[in-house]
């Protein structure tokens, strides 16, 4: 995983509610057991019709190139568990996601894989849907995200989660880490 301390990006703006992981990464894109290649499938079926790409669809346009943070309607990655929907936003390169919820599942999901998930009041949500394209600033150390306006919003995040995504590492990596300290404890521990 990618070390998270600052991002500074644009914004992709998809405010429909209750976008859910089978629109994500529709079920049929699920047969891999790998991430490479999921971010054609993002949200595929409003991506493409039978003709091929919907000129329409914000991803398509060259407005979405090398935005690395989407802001989302409320009740985001709602559905079914899907390790497949933090990959596909990643693989596309998106390095956050902000709404007013996000579902709690695909949280999960998302801070094991290194995705960000940013949770903001209705005020803070209303703005950036209202301006998509707006180039925000997260400071992952600090937990706060700025808006070209100047302000700062505060946003929650566990400290052993913020740590990981800092470090670039996932929860095995942080117990390989210490594989020292647990060896030891181990050995120190009465046997029988």
């Amino acid at each position: 995983m990618q070390p998270i301390r600052t991002l500074r990006s644009r914004t992709v703006v998809l405010g429909a509610a209750n976008i859910d992981t089978d629109q994500i990464i529709p079920a049929r894109f699920l047969t891999t057991t790998t991430r490479d290649g999921l971010g054609q499938h993002l949200f595929a079926d409003w991506r493409y019709d039978a003709d091929g790409p919907r000129h329409d669809f914000i991803l398509n346009g060259v407005d979405a190139r090398n935005c690395s943070i989407l802001v989302a309607g409320r009740n985001f990655g709602c559905g079914s568990s899907r390790e497949h929907a933090p990959w596909a936003l990643l693989d596309y390169g998106f390095r956050a996601v902000i709404s007013t919820e996000i579902a709690d599942i695909f949280r999960s999901n998302a801070l094991k894989n290194g995705l960000l998930p940013v949770v903001v009041d209705a005020a803070t949500s209303q703005w950036l849907i209202e301006h998509p394209g707006a180039e925000v600033s997260i400071d992952l150390p600090a937990s706060t995200l700025t808006l070209p306006t100047g302000a700062a919003i505060s946003f929650v995040l566990e400290p052993f989660a913020r740590n990981l995504l800092v470090n670039g590492i996932d929860e095995l990596g942080f117990l390989i880490e210490h594989d020292a300290e647990i060896t030891a404890f181990e050995h120190g521990r009465p046997q029988g």
